[in-house]
């Protein structure tokens, strides 16, 4: 449910631009569920759920959202929101199931799905890859092997074959430093590996993918925005003047947001980080070597016409321990974890007193700020691609107060997360970033990958046994936000 009620905005307001759209994001595996219905076949998550340890109290995706049976309400729930714009993905095990035949059930899920959006006035946004990679291309190699590549370029023209005529954004990829170090380098995500040498080759073979896609629709419709969605983070040392503690920061900046940055939009890979991880491990940049064949970097680099930005929190890192040590985020399951970064050694991170999720990440609005300035000065803007911020929320450890209709979920923390990221847009605005949009992560309570049901980042809750959808104060305050286009001053 939706709560009618408002508070007046403040006499002193900042206003959004009349073409910023205000949007929400979600995943494929993470809400649909049905997860062997209508043809779909094991995905490299549906694998890993079933590997002892690997996600939080065993959970997996077989319903999550239940959103492949419940998707004409989930829309109509947005569209009461005032949501301009939904940031989804295809599931590819749902298309074309073990990376094989394509499968027509599949598709006209998503027909239906664009058709129920478009009926609803709210434009589709479409991601082609969040991380579900089908379990029996896995085991070909999965994205270490340049199959895979060309794999994923056939099933994003088998979508844009059946969404062509109504979908015109594009995003290839979402978050590849997940889909790649995260995944083959430290354990933590699907197929759950352990390998520097992996990590790059996936890697690089992410953005092969993205740059044969970006080329193919494009050569099929020119009008197409085709972008990808890159998670970034500013990394900042504990003391600049320190060498030991610059140094970390430049490596974390490097290993997590250059890795990826300067191939899309410079096409070449930064040397500094190819030497920092020859130093630990020389036979995984023998490889990426050997498996970057004349043209990648040129096909890599290929022009896009949007940039996806997501954003939770920034770094802050020194060369040397903490005097109290930080408990992170990044290892949630019994699963034995790795570092994601192949160069990791006497990196220590530090706390400097910001409030935190429930995740244990840090609040820091002014990063997305710098974080904007930063990928518009270096990359984006001398390329003239405008920038959305594809995703950024917070988990909450969520209390619903009340009962049937009086039932609300006061999520103060969320709610103040929300308002002074916005403000943080605005402020990079101000600055001459040409940032046009905003999507809040999550729409709904969903799997959180490795977390299980563990943390909610939704604006509507979930009740799973019911699968009750509920309104929260965050998603209330962000209607009034996208009904006013306009943000209180105090939020900033």
């Amino acid at each position: 449910m939706l709560r009618e009620d408002s508070e007046h905005m403040g006499a002193e307001t900042r206003s959004f631009p009349e073409d910023f759209l205000f949007g929400a994001a979600t995943a494929a595996f993470q809400i649909e569920g049905a997860a062997f219905e209508g043809g779909r076949r094991a995905s490299i998550w549906d694998a890993f759920c079933r590997v002892p340890g690997a996600v939080i109290n065993g959970d997996n995706g077989d319903v999550a959202c239940d959103h492949y049976h419940r998707y004409p309400d989930d829309v109509a729930l947005m569209k009461r929101m005032g949501l301009q714009t939904y940031r989804f993905s295809t599931s590819w095990s749902r298309v074309r199931p073990d990376g094989g035949a394509l499968n027509p059930e599949g598709l006209d899920f998503y027909k239906r799905l664009v058709d129920e959006l478009l009926d609803a006035d709210i434009l589709p946004w479409l991601t082609l890859y969040h991380w579900d990679l089908p379990q029996a291309l896995q085991e070909k190699g999965g994205w270490t092997v340049r199959e895979t590549s060309d794999r994923f370029t056939e099933y994003a023209l088998d979508m844009h074959d059946a969404l062509g005529d109504r979908v015109n954004v594009w995003t290839t990829l979402n978050e590849p430093w997940c889909s790649s170090f995260l995944s083959y380098t430290a354990g933590i995500h699907a197929p759950g590996h352990y390998s520097v040498q992996e990590g790059v080759l996936a890697a690089h073979h992410l953005l092969l993918g993205h740059g044969q896609v970006v080329r193919e629709l494009r050569q099929r419709d020119a009008d197409l925005k085709l972008g990808i969605t890159l998670n970034l983070t500013v990394a900042d040392a504990v003391d600049p003047a320190d060498p030991a503690d610059a140094d970390a920061a430049r490596r974390i900046d490097g290993q997590f947001n250059r890795w990826f940055l300067d191939p899309v939009f410079r096409g070449s890979y930064p040397g500094d980080v190819i030497d920092d991880i020859r130093a630990v491990d020389a036979a995984a940049i023998d490889a990426l070597e050997a498996a970057n064949r004349p043209g990648d970097l040129e096909v890599i680099s290929t022009p896009i016409d949007t940039f996806g930005v997501n954003y939770y929190h920034g770094e802050y890192v020194g060369g040397r321990p903490p005097a109290e040590p930080v408990t992170g985020g990044d290892a949630p399951t019994p699963r034995r974890a790795a570092s994601p970064f192949p160069s990791h050694e006497a990196i220590y991170w530090h706390d400097r007193g910001l409030p935190r999720t429930n995740m244990h990440w840090e609040v820091q609005p002014e990063g997305l700020t710098r974080l904007l300035q930063r990928v518009s000065d270096e990359y984006a803007g001398p390329a003239g691609v405008p920038i959305y911020v594809t995703e950024n929320g917070a988990a909450y450890d969520d209390v619903v107060e009340g009962e049937g209709a009086d039932a609300t979920v006061p999520d103060v923390e969320r709610t103040e997360f929300l308002r002074v990221h916005l403000g943080a847009i605005l402020d990079a605005q101000q600055a001459g970033v040409d940032v046009r949009g905003y999507f809040y992560w999550s729409l709904l309570d969903n799997f959180e990958w490795a977390w299980g049901y563990e943390k909610r980042f939704g604006i509507v809750r979930v009740d799973y046994p019911t699968q009750e959808r509920l309104v929260k104060d965050s998603g209330n305050e962000y209607a009034r936000i996208i009904a006013a286009r306009a943000l209180d001053a105090t939020a900033s």
